[in-house]
């Protein structure tokens, strides 16, 4: 279901690209346009994105010596879902947290604070460690840059609509549709890549108990870091925010809008969270 939910909203993020650039500049050259500036934006990005995230959080890559523990979770876990070992970093963070990156389970990493070695017992770590394992195998760096371009596509067509009015014909009608796209194009692009967001990280969530067989210690897990991160600041950068397994800003007071209803959160409650990995084990 998640997948499937994935594959919708990234199916609707390009209509609406198509329909704005269609509408706003008469034909396919806009659209094109649109995209190949998104495209180049987010190529760099895409293939840089687990060095920026690892400097951006300070994380520091640590040896087998230092962390034999988590090495050797990784090197099980890596085992049983027949990928690649990434590299493991360490955040010096007192709050209890984790993020992976990488495009591929070839070029990946897997960050983890000092914060969360200390407090999470062995079945609990490795299943927050599966999570982040599943983040790569599931691809989720390449589905997370895919609607980006598209978010940036829906943002460049509104300013672009904005400076020429759309279709070569400033009359007021196009100055009006204009104005409105400037203002909700982006808006849409930002709460479907949210639910996307959300989407991975549900699924996740799945993955990873699937991966260790014990959906309570994942559960576990998530109360701990939850209940951690409200009263833990982390100084981390808010543009990586999102790759972390739960948000690492939250001690700071970050609200969502009145009335947004978890539209604008990158991460699902945790309450949610835990409920359905509490559900999949009755199933079980």
């Amino acid at each position: 279901m998640n997948n499937l939910k994935t594959v919708a909203l990234l199916s609707l993020m390009s209509a609406l690209v198509w329909m704005l650039g269609w509408l706003l500049f008469g034909g396919s050259q806009g659209l094109y346009i649109g995209l190949g500036f998104a495209l180049l934006l987010n190529v760099g990005a895409y293939f840089f994105s687990a060095k920026l995230a690892l400097a951006m959080s300070r994380a520091r890559p640590v040896t087998e010596q230092e962390l034999p523990k988590v090495y050797g979770m990784v090197r099980r876990l890596a085992a049983v879902s027949n990928m690649p070992e990434p590299s493991i970093h360490l955040i010096e963070s007192a709050q209890p947290n984790a993020f992976a990156t990488g495009r591929n389970p070839k070029n990946a990493a897997v960050a983890v604070t000092t914060g969360i070695l200390e407090i999470m017992k062995d079945d609990e770590l490795e299943g927050v460690i599966a999570h982040e394992l599943s983040h790569v195998r599931n691809r989720d760096i390449l589905i997370s840059s895919i609607a980006a371009m598209l978010a940036a596509a829906l943002s460049i067509f509104a300013r672009m609509a904005l400076w020429f009015g759309g279709s070569r014909n400033r009359s007021p009608i196009n100055l009006v549709i204009a104005l409105a796209a400037l203002i909700l194009a982006p808006l849409a692009g930002m709460v479907i890549r949210m639910a996307i967001s959300r989407a991975r990280e549900y699924q996740a969530d799945r993955s990873g108990a699937e991966m260790t067989g014990q959906p309570l210690s994942l559960a576990r897990a998530l109360d701990k870091i939850g209940t951690a991160s409200g009263r833990i600041p982390m100084d981390v950068n808010p543009a990586v925010s999102q790759l972390f397994i739960a948000d690492p800003l939250k001690a700071f007071g970050r609200r969502r809008p009145p009335g947004a209803g978890g539209l604008f959160s990158t991460h699902p409650p945790i309450e949610e969270r835990i409920r359905r990995l509490e559900n999949m084990y009755y199933r079980i």
